[in-house]
């Protein structure tokens, strides 16, 4: 006889989810390497931000939905006068986090940039400081701040080592909704049964397509996807701070759960084969590990399976710049991931189409020696018609052991080579990058170049004095860990 009913005992929460609010709430952080790399990720990202706030395709979004809305305690958009809900001050910090494709990256069986959660920690910090200062109390501190950092990274990365949500079409974003909701239910001082409620509806909501970051259709979504997650991140902490019940079956569940509904590739109509169900695996603990081997955006403004690429288009600048119009083709020698997001070929609709294009990001450099974010522009694209002239001889191939060593744990390369070949029957040398300055690897070259890069982003929203005033604070961990959270969000209104 066939059941005619549902069996209702209510389930533990998922061990994914009981994993990560463990995590969050009693893992305490030794790494004195992760506390130090925080900072410089801290300082980066917020870089990042300021640089975003010169686009006004960026700067429409920002702001309170009803004008002249005024929130007690009201959270700070850096780089703006705006004083916020946190709700709406993560959406828009985490905007102009991302807009540019400038921010960090992590790069497993999933993608990400794990700096997009700190909308969402500086958006609940600053409120939060502000309204304790305001009862007496004392306000979180910036060490808060990083420990959160730390945490979020976590999350999202390991979550991403070996799961890719890519490849059943989802956008990692979600990574981005579920770490930032985890750590703004800590902050907001979530008991275990809080974290785990927010955290449940965190997966439960339905998830982004990545349909705006692939041709066709790749267009400025993808610019406010992890600032929307953020935001929706805050809002699920605090429904969850209110009381609301959880969903303890979320993931696992059968039919209606994440793994069965959203993580399984299958046809619907047809039943699950036991090879089609996937879960998520977990290959290692919770820890500092993602931090500490976080890659950094330094030199260009470009989705990070072209930071090698465009590397070596530079080197390459000053053999081919007097000799563009001898060119007969450009062989690219990459790794499947991406070929699979970044390599396109046609016309190219927009700045967010271009800054996820491999070609044009190769071919630029190679033409003016250097990549910048006003490159993907309308008005500079039209401006140079020899860009599509190389991008249409490029050959894209991939090599087998750049794609192998992308995901060997103790590589991790993300290797590109570019060579020229002109039309009498000369060519360059190969130029092959296999690890960006961003890298791990590269720190002690990187992190002088990301300080520049930090000060050189200050610069263009702030005078002189206020300028240095931040960086002297930013530059001194013992410093900046003791500084009121909302006090440091002080120094970046204007």
């Amino acid at each position: 006889m066939s059941a005619t009913f549902d069996l209702n005992e209510r389930p533990d929460y998922d061990e994914v989810l009981q994993k990560i609010a463990d995590y969050v709430l009693t893992y305490e952080i030794t790494s004195e390497e992760a506390w130090k790399t925080a900072r410089y990720c801290l300082m980066d990202t917020l870089g990042c931000g300021l640089l975003a706030l010169r686009f006004p395709e960026c700067t429409k979004h920002l702001g309170p939905l009803v004008d002249g809305t005024v929130v007690p305690h009201g959270s700070r958009v850096p780089g703006t006068p705006h004083r916020l809900d946190p709700v709406k001050a993560a959406w828009d910090i985490g905007c102009t986090i991302r807009w540019l494709d400038y921010n960090d990256t992590w790069l497993a069986a999933e993608w990400g940039h794990p700096s997009d959660n700190l909308g969402a920690i500086l958006a609940v910090a600053d409120h939060l400081s502000q309204k304790r200062v305001a009862e007496g109390k004392e306000p979180l501190t910036m060490r808060t701040v990083l420990e959160a950092m730390i945490m979020a990274h976590e999350i999202q990365g390991v979550l991403a080592l070996e799961n890719s949500f890519n490849r059943v079409g989802l956008d990692h974003v979600v990574l981005v909704k579920v770490a930032s909701t985890a750590v703004s239910a800590k902050l907001m001082g979530a008991n275990r049964e809080q974290v785990l409620s927010a955290l449940s509806h965190a997966w439960v909501d339905g998830q982004s397509l990545r349909t705006y970051r692939h041709a066709p259709n790749a267009g400025s979504r993808k610019s406010w996807a992890a600032g929307d997650a953020t935001s929706r991140a805050v809002r699920l902490a605090d429904i969850a701070m209110r009381g609301e019940m959880g969903i303890p079956g979320v993931l696992t569940a059968p039919q209606w759960g994440f793994y069965d509904v959203l993580f399984s590739k299958t046809n619907k109509d047809q039943k699950l084969k036991p090879e089609e169900k996937r879960q998520f695996s977990l290959p290692q603990e919770f820890g500092s590990y993602v931090m500490e081997n976080i890659l950094f955006k330094i030199s260009f403004p470009a989705e990070f399976h072209a930071q090698t690429a465009a590397e070596a288009a530079v080197t390459l600048h000053p053999e081919v710049n007097d000799r563009l119009g001898e060119i007969d083709r450009i062989v690219i020698t990459t790794h499947e991931s991406a070929i699979r997001i970044i390599s396109k070929q046609g016309k190219l609709a927009n700045a967010a189409d271009r800054d996820h294009c491999l070609q044009y990001m190769t071919a630029v450099p190679l033409i003016f020696g250097h990549l910048k974010a006003e490159h993907y522009e309308d008005n500079f694209h039209a401006e140079n018609p020899i860009i599509d002239q190389l991008r249409e001889k490029m050959e894209v191939v991939e090599d087998e052991i750049y794609t192998r060593e992308y995901l060997e744990e103790d590589k991790r390369s993300i290797a590109n080579a570019v060579q020229v070949f002109f039309k009498d029957g000369t060519s360059t040398e190969q130029v092959a990058v296999e690890y960006p300055i961003g890298h791990r690897r590269r720190r002690d070259d990187g992190i002088p170049l990301l300080v520049e890069k930090f000060r050189d982003n200050l610069a263009t929203r702030f005078p002189a004095k206020q300028c240095e005033r931040i960086g002297r604070l930013c530059t001194d961990q013992n410093r900046l860990e003791i500084t009121p959270a909302n006090r440091f969000l002080d120094l970046f209104v204007i």
